[in-house]
């Protein structure tokens, strides 16, 4: 009897150190120790059945487009993402909620053309940020103003777009320098003549005519309204005075046909 119940005592204790398989690691992944691996998989979307322990995540050379909202499940825990040579063109506003331990993201080599802000917020914790080889000709400085904590920016080879739109990102860039990584390859697109221009290379005389006083969108809106407006209202004004003066013409007209 003692030896039997010596003998199931080992099993169990052996069966106790034995790995068991993950339930929470999707099909197309290899995980150990928080570390999900899903690169290369073929993937058009983020796989939905991630351990809530999952530290760091890895969905590169995938064939994702979008990311919805909320397209991660809850992972407190998430300190690395890796999405870059996907096919990721938008990225909604509420995709990366419940990620705010994320420390790195890796969005380089996509199709991404505009960022939002909103984006971005909900990433306090976020100290590396990798937007390289993308399609952004301009970036809205409030994306990088969501990111308290950044402390690495790669921004290389993106057509950047070197007109006055540009000196808002300019500003954070000349005075964050020490946060902008391959600093060289950070060239202009357009317009022709500033091709394979370096941004970094421009000065406070560069944007000279890039006053705080010229004309926003608010104003090109309203004149482009009143202008058709005020288009119709002389042809109205007009069509009625030259009424008037018909009808007055004819008025003082019939008095001399009666009396005839």
């Amino acid at each position: 009897m003692g030896f039997w119940w010596g003998r199931s005592t080992v099993l169990a204790f052996l069966l106790l150190l034995w790995p068991l398989p993950s339930l929470c690691c999707p099909a197309a992944c290899r995980c150990s120790m928080g570390n999900v691996d899903c690169s290369e998989h073929g993937l058009r979307e983020v796989p939905p059945s991630l351990a809530t322990n999952t530290s760091t995540l890895w969905l590169g050379y995938n064939f994702i487009t979008v990311l919805g909202p909320r397209s991660f499940p809850p992972l407190p825990g998430l300190r690395v993402l890796s999405l870059p040579h996907n096919h990721l063109g938008l990225i909604h506003s509420q995709a990366l909620v419940g990620l705010g331990a994320l420390q790195e993201l890796d969005l380089s080599d996509n199709y991404l053309t505009v960022l939002s802000p909103e984006t971005f917020l909900p990433l306090t914790s976020l100290t590396k940020l990798n937007l390289g080889g993308n399609r952004l000709r301009q970036l809205e400085p409030g994306v990088l103003r969501a990111l308290p904590q950044l402390l690495a920016l790669f921004l290389q080879d993106n057509p950047w777009g070197c007109s006055c739109s540009i000196l808002p990102l300019w500003r954070w860039l000349s005075h964050n320098r020490d946060k902008v990584r391959e600093k060289s390859l950070l060239l202009c697109r357009v317009p022709e003549q500033l091709n394979k221009y370096p941004i970094m290379a421009f000065g406070n005389e560069s944007f000279r005519q890039c006053q705080e006083t010229s004309l926003s969108a608010q104003h090109y809106i309203t004149f482009m309204i009143i202008g058709p407006f005020s288009f119709m209202a002389s042809i109205f004004f007009c069509t009625f005075t030259g009424s008037i003066v018909v009808v007055y013409h004819n008025l003082r007209k019939e008095p001399h046909i009666s009396r005839r």
